[in-house]
């Protein structure tokens, strides 16, 4: 495979070099914008994109006279798009610059109240690293960002809340543009308290550049959430509920306010929710005994939702946005886990036990940031200044206890309260200067602090009195601070379009666990992360361009402290977690070429390389065999190779889908309890999307996944997926839309596991509430712009002249 790679990337780089480069002279092109009737269109919005090079973008507004226009360079090709209100869009491509163009605009018959379909929006596209989702069809079949994600194509997450792209390594979360540094059950509670209706877009980058923290060896997933942009004042109002073997039950409200030179938002969600969680284990602990588990729990909850931002255009050159997000999760768990330890040979029952957890929690979290942009020049140099501050507080308390039902013994109960509190203030600058129309400088500095308190107390009942569990309690506190800097300069000439850069940083932790015993760290680190892009346009088939991408990325994965910490944490009396005081991080080198057709992605092939991975390694107690300790540990290394596709059609009269498929191969080599660990494995996901408009006002949707001999960490998975089906009809002049969704229809949404890992061998069940039936009403008020149709694969309507 590497020798295949390396093949690919020599003939690419080779077809990129054998061009020869072409300095032209610019000109000025002015275009006419008319009616059929020829009479001018005023105040038209035109936007004209580089075919070379898509991030050099020119707008214009079409004066008095219909006209406008721009300085443009001889033999470079363009794309240019016209829109204004009560027009049809107008696509046009720009392949040799005349003097002048007179474009023909065909007026929209629909109101300005209503909602019509009119625009070719594209679900998935991709702008030039990154790839753009657009989450509007899907939002109205889920109740919660979270939702929104499973059913995004080509995204896939774990029961725990990961979320994984290309690789088997976890993508990082981010929100308007900042990492959240959370755990992966808090980033998924934080999605869940996110209304669906309040994304405005998703951006996915698998190889993120030089600008982005190098932490994110598995991508990057940036949920852009929606501000005030519309005209006056506009929002809508939804709710619904759906029903799996719990119901889920939602209200929300969005205002949009747009005046001049200020903008608004505010985003108000209340939901009902609960889930159950069952999860069956079998381990063999020795040659002749075996554990049984089997744990179901239940997850009720309620979460308040409030997000507000102010946008203020200080001037031509200065923009202020100040956004915000509050939210507030009240939930309760009862947890019933039965262990019993059998004997292989007769099947006898040696030991019956039930434990019960009964728990409640309370989680706060409120962000503030403030973005200040400044705009250089006209021709996109900009400087921006971003400051966050995250507050997450996490409060409660369990009562938990212990049936010996064989051999009957007393029971044991006990109770206890925890409490952590975690801050994250981040600094960033970002400059973006063009030097030249070809070459774009763009550096920054980001400095992080974070800081994490936490304390658990838990008592037991012994002869009627309350004592300290010295096995649950503990304490600690943890400090981190990361100082980065990056430069990167994108160059484009001819077909090409290349982009280096390098990411210094810092990093700076220190842990002080203080109960139950101390064990202070300190880790003090400086590393380089290189990153290489290019881009170049192929071929042109059918009049579609075909353009190729090469990336080249390094990357961190740092432990958390959790990971780091060697106290042992009481998980019931079977099992423990602990960390590993000498863990090392690992770093991931990621090789990936891919291709797209015009700006949507076709295929891609890649390679990570991985050392010093750690993974989630159980081991079992020598002296008591049926006591395991699940910790981390640095194995060894591990070569992932991937391959994924996408394709589609375009509309075929009312109908259009999309289907996809990602391979992944990993070849892991490491040594565990002394001796050498080696495995290969692949793994196939299919996913795709339907979409069948039954007339005018109702749409069928349907979209699924499946996953073969799957894999998480040394976790072999068998085959899962789901199946979801939607159908919406409007109502009240398109203002009001109704749902009718069902999530996972055959309830295939679940995988049974197996873990053989040196003198470990266990295998089990885990399942979760998957399978829903729901209605969802959505009412649009206020005067709107015209809302734009949703196409899968962007199939633009002709160009006119």
């Amino acid at each position: 495979m590497n020798k295949a790679l390396r093949l690919l990337y020599g003939c690419l780089l080779a077809i990129s070099l054998s061009s020869s480069l072409l300095f032209a002279q610019s000109g000025t092109i002015l275009i006419n914008v008319r009616e059929a009737n020829q009479q001018p269109v005023i105040g038209a919005t035109l936007r004209l994109t580089d075919r070379a090079d898509t991030t050099r973008k020119l707008y214009a507004i079409s004066d008095t006279a219909g006209k406008a226009s721009f300085r443009v360079t001889a033999g470079r090709s363009y794309r240019l798009l016209v829109t204004s209100i009560g027009y049809k869009p107008l696509l046009h491509e720009l392949l040799n610059a005349a003097d002048q163009l007179t474009l023909i605009m065909q007026s929209d018959n629909v109101q300005l109240q209503g909602v019509s379909v009119t625009a070719a929006k594209p679900l998935v596209r991709q702008e030039d690293d990154k790839t753009i989702v657009d989450p509007e069809p899907i939002a109205a079949t889920s109740t919660s960002a979270y939702e929104l994600l499973e059913k995004t194509p080509g995204l896939f997450l774990d029961p725990d809340g990961n979320v994984y792209l290309s690789s088997t390594t976890p993508a990082t979360i981010y929100i308007n543009g900042r990492e959240q540094k959370m755990s992966a059950a808090d980033i998924a509670s934080l999605l869940k308290s996110l209304p669906p209706n309040s994304i405005a877009r998703m951006e996915v980058l698998r190889t993120p550049s030089a600008r982005y923290d190098a932490s994110s060896s598995g991508g990057i997933v940036n949920v852009i959430l929606k501000k005030g942009v519309n005209i006056g004042m506009t929002g809508s109002a939804n709710a619904g509920f759906n029903q799996g073997r719990f119901g889920n039950q939602f209200v929300g409200l969005n205002l949009n306010y747009n005046q001049g030179r200020r903008s608004s938002y505010l985003n108000l969600n209340y939901t009902r929710r609960n889930t159950y969680e069952q999860i069956q284990t079998n381990r063999a602990f020795s040659t002749d005994s075996i554990l049984r588990q089997n744990a179901y729990t239940t997850y009720p909850a309620q979460i308040f939702y409030t997000g507000y931002g102010v946008g203020f255009e200080v001037s031509k050159k200065w923009d202020l946005n100040v956004d915000g997000r509050f939210s507030w999760n009240e939930s309760n768990s009862s947890a019933s886990n039965m262990n019993q330890i059998s004997q292989i040979s007769t099947d006898r029952l040696l030991s019956d036990n039930l434990n019960q957890i009964d728990g409640s929690n309370r989680l706060l979290s409120v962000t503030q940031g403030v973005t200040a942009k400044y705009k250089i020049d006209t021709l996109g140099s900009e400087l921006i200044t971003d400051v966050s501050y995250n507050f997450m507080g996490n409060r409660g308390s369990q009562d938990f206890s212990t049936q010996y039902l064989r051999p009957e013994s007393p029971r044991t109960s006990g109770d206890g309260d925890f409490d952590s509190q975690r801050n994250l203030l981040a600094v960033q600058v970002d400059l973006k200067y063009k030097l030249t129309k070809s070459i774009t400088l763009e550096t920054g500095t980001k400095v992080t602090w974070q800081q994490f308190n936490s304390r658990q107390d838990y008592f037991t009942w012994r002869s009627n009195q309350r004592v300290p569990d010295a096995g649950r309690t503990n304490a600690f506190d943890y400090r981190e601070n990361i100082n980065a800097a990056y430069a990167q300069i994108s160059k484009s000439f001819g077909a090409f379009l290349l982009k280096g850069g390098v990411r210094f940083e810092n990093t700076n932790m220190d842990g002080h666990q203080r109960v139950p015993v101390d064990t202070t760290f300190k880790i003090n680190r400086t590393d380089l992360f290189p990153y290489v892009y290019l881009s170049r346009r192929v071929a042109k088939v059918a009049g579609y361009e075909l353009r190729s991408y090469l990336v080249y990325r390094r990357s961190i994965t740092r432990p958390a402290y959790d990971y780091l910490n060697p106290a042992a944490r009481y998980v019931d009396q079977y099992l423990f977690d602990r960390g590993n005081p000498a863990l090392r991080p690992q770093f991931t080198e990621n090789y990936e070429v891919n291709i797209s057709v015009e700006d949507r992605p076709l295929f891609a092939i890649g390679q990570n390389n991985t050392r010093d991975i750690f993974t989630n390694v159980v081991y079992q107690d020598p002296a008591r065999p049926s006591i395991a300790y699940r910790t981390y540990d640095n194995l060894g290394v591990n070569k992932e190779t991937y391959f994924r596709a996408l394709a589609g059609i375009p509309p075929i009269k009312r109908y259009f889908f999309v289907v996809g498929a990602q391979y992944n191969y990993n070849e892991y080599s490491g040594i565990y309890e002394n001796k050498p660990l080696n495995f290969k494995r692949g793994s196939w996901s299919f996913f795709t999307y339907h979409s069948l408009k039954i007339d005018t006002r109702s749409t069928f949707t349907l979209n699924g996944f499946i996953r073969t001999r799957g894999q998480l960490q040394f976790y072999e998975l068998s085959n899962f997926g789901g199946l979801n089906m939607s159908l919406n009809r409007k109502f009240m002049k398109d203002k009001l839309m109704v749902t009718l969704t069902a999530n996972d229809i055959f309830f295939t949404n679940y995988y049974q596991f197996t873990l053989q890992q040196g003198s470990v061998s266990a295998d089990g069940l885990r399942r979760n509430d998957t399978r829903r039936f729901g209605l969802t009403l959505r009412y649009n008020f206020g005067l709107r712009k015209k809302e734009e149709r949703t196409n899968m694969f962007n199939m633009e309507a002709p160009a006119q002249n």
